[in-house]
């Protein structure tokens, strides 16, 4: 698959990159992710990473997207068929040194648009019990809790959310 950047609105030195999982540009993605999360749960979670094969993050199916800056990559995610009318977000990222920028919003956003155009009709995700900045933003970007928003989290287990399109 050949990668296609395109601009990104309001951002003159920013692009989209839809990619793959094997360009050498996703790998700080997925190990900076695979570190956060082995940090946070206290196991090793670089095995997540790979959880699911690749091909389920291409097209027509999925897509991979990063966002770059100065040919860098400073924020991504991807999505996934849930089923026949639902896209899964999976990876939602922003570099440590990118956070506080609204980055990840805007990579939602963007994957939303996508999986509307690829006609999906929802979306759907888990987040962990341990990532409230995560929480945050999916109630923020006008996702439904399918969970109950008074529990403790720990007891939950991955938060489940979901969005019409």
């Amino acid at each position: 698959m050949t990668a296609v950047p395109s601009a990104v609105a309001g951002s003159p030195d920013a692009t989209w990159l839809r990619t793959v999982v094997s360009d050498p540009l996703v790998a700080p993605m997925l190990r900076q992710l695979g570190d956060e999360y082995s940090t946070r749960y206290g196991k090793d979670a670089h095995a997540e990473m790979a959880r699911y094969p690749s091909e389920e993050f291409e097209p027509p199916d999925g897509v991979l997207l990063l966002l770059l800056e100065a040919g860098a990559g400073v924020a991504g995610g991807a999505y996934r068929r849930y089923d026949g009318t639902t896209a899964e977000l999976k990876r939602i990222w922003t570099h440590p040194a990118h956070r506080r920028r609204g980055l990840a919003r805007r990579v939602v956003a963007e994957l939303e648009r996508i999986a509307a155009a690829s006609g999906y009709r929802s979306v759907y995700l888990t987040t962990g019990p341990r990532q409230p900045e995560a929480r945050a933003l999916y109630l923020a970007a006008g996702y439904r809790p399918l969970f109950d928003l008074s529990a403790d989290p720990e007891t939950i287990g991955p938060l489940p959310f979901r969005k019409d399109l």
